[in-house]
């Protein structure tokens, strides 16, 4: 495999492919309407009291507003833009639902590609390990102690 400043092809295939798909997500948050950035690490726990009462709370409380013009505020939003918002949170739940999967899903096949890239790298040390005790391969051995020095070494690289 071609190989250009330390990077092969497929190397870089992968990297296109995979800035190609953060850029498809990342477009994706334009077209999804009320979405909001947290602010504040805990940004969504602070607007989960309000956020967990029930839909039937919601509706009853709109149904009032609606028919009681003391409960009418200023600046307040209206019924049907409460229901609106009802209506968002039931018909985007399964998309959160889905990209959550989406991730767990990415993240497992990252763990099976590194999982059978290991098991590779640990045949062909035992194999090796096996083959530089023999006359005939012992040339293998300088390949044998770089193999056993970098397998203790972990990468922080995720």
């Amino acid at each position: 495999m071609a190989s250009k400043n330390g990077v092969s092809e497929v190397q870089t295939s992968h990297i296109e492919s995979a800035q190609a798909h953060l850029e498809q997500i990342r477009a994706m948050r334009l077209t999804i309407p009320n979405f909001v950035i947290p602010t504040t690490k805990d940004g969504t726990q602070r607007l989960s009291r309000a956020a967990s009462v029930s839909p039937q709370f919601v509706e009853t409380t709109a149904v009032a507003v609606k028919n009681s013009d003391p409960l009418v505020r200023n600046g307040a939003i209206s019924p049907d833009e409460t229901r609106g918002l009802m209506s968002y949170a039931d018909a985007y739940g399964p998309l959160a639902d889905e990209l959550e999967a989406l991730a767990h899903f990415v993240r497992h096949s990252i763990a099976a590609a590194k999982h059978k890239a290991g098991t590779e790298a640990l045949t062909t040390y035992a194999l090796a390990q096996r083959l530089a005790k023999r006359p005939e391969t012992a040339d293998l051995a300088p390949y044998v102690d770089d193999m056993r020095r970098t397998l203790g070494a972990h990468s922080d690289k995720k």
